[in-house]
């Protein structure tokens, strides 16, 4: 592959599929890269591609400008941070990690206190697809430092920005997958609740693919109703979707299916009411989740 000499150099640490995804992106790109890996010979492997493979993260950190972390976990960041130490002073790390919101603040402030900068980002998409728009990026911190390093990131995908707040690319990726789960483990209760009364699973699925289109204009009309405290009866009002609920909750038992889920919506929409609220739809029991 041809190194570029206008474009930076960059360093890659952590060599498992995503990390060897990205390196492999920057190498392809003509970028002088780095690597690093705990265990050398996942390093190694990208030496044929044409990285350079450095004896330490110490060593890798100092050899580019821009340094990628792509570890397991935060706990695997931090070790690495620990062992670099002052050889990040100069220099940007990004965080591709997986993390909390407080352990993106807490790397941000172990980088200033070595002199280095800090901007944390959460990949989604899969490792084959990094360098094509396939892949999303979020990422948060110090806008300066971002503006400086968004071309290299944009190498990898699309980008996107999400404030100062260094933590705000974790609560973007937390909560995008977190919903992820929400609505696959309520889908897979509900295939259990058709296949208990006998019907189709893939036909079923087939219609409720087509249902789920309409609601993107309902979660952006949920969202500003919420933020303005102005609530309408969206999917109607609670007063009659009380009733609906109970309907819902009693097919579900008597499949023995679970009505967990069901039962808390119940309970939301039962407090709701009681609160004089009956007229409002679905969106105005976000008032009973403010902390």
């Amino acid at each position: 592959m041809t190194e570029r000499k206008d474009r930076p150099a960059v360093t890659v640490i952590g060599m498992g599929n995503m990390g060897s995804a990205v390196a492999r992106a920057y190498l392809e790109r003509g970028y002088r890269t780095t690597v690093w890996n705990r265990t050398a010979d996942k390093a190694e492997a990208l030496a044929d591609a044409g990285a350079v493979v450095a004896s330490t993260a110490a060593k890798a950190v100092a050899a580019s400008p821009l340094t990628i972390l792509s570890l397991l976990d935060n706990t695997a960041v931090e070790d690495v941070l620990v062992s670099v130490g002052q050889a990040a002073a100069g220099h940007t790390l990004v965080s591709l990690t997986s993390g909390s919101p407080a352990q993106a603040r807490a790397n941000q402030t172990w980088a200033i206190e070595h002199g280095a900068a800090y901007v944390d980002g959460k990949i989604m998409g899969d490792p084959p697809d990094v360098g094509t728009a396939k892949v999303s990026l979020a990422f948060s911190g110090d806008r300066h430092t971002f503006d400086a390093v968004e071309p290299s990131l944009q190498e990898l995908g699309s980008v996107t920005y999400h404030g100062s707040d260094a933590g705000f690319a974790a609560v973007e990726f937390n909560a995008q997958v977190a919903m992820g789960y929400e609505f696959l483990i309520g889908f897979l209760h509900t295939l259990n609740l058709v296949e208990r009364e006998g019907m189709d699973l893939e036909a079923f699925t087939e219609r409720l693919a087509g249902s789920l289109n309409g609601y993107a204009g309902l979660l952006t009309m949920m969202a500003g109703a919420i933020k303005g405290g102005t609530y309408g009866p969206d999917l109607g009002s609670l007063d009659v979707q009380a009733a609906l609920m109970d309907d819902l909750i009693g097919h579900r038992e008597s499949t023995g299916a679970e009505a967990v889920r069901m039962r808390e919506v119940k309970s939301l929409m039962d407090r709701r009411i009681a609160q004089g609220h009956g007229d409002q739809g679905f969106s105005s029991m976000y008032e009973l989740l403010r902390p």
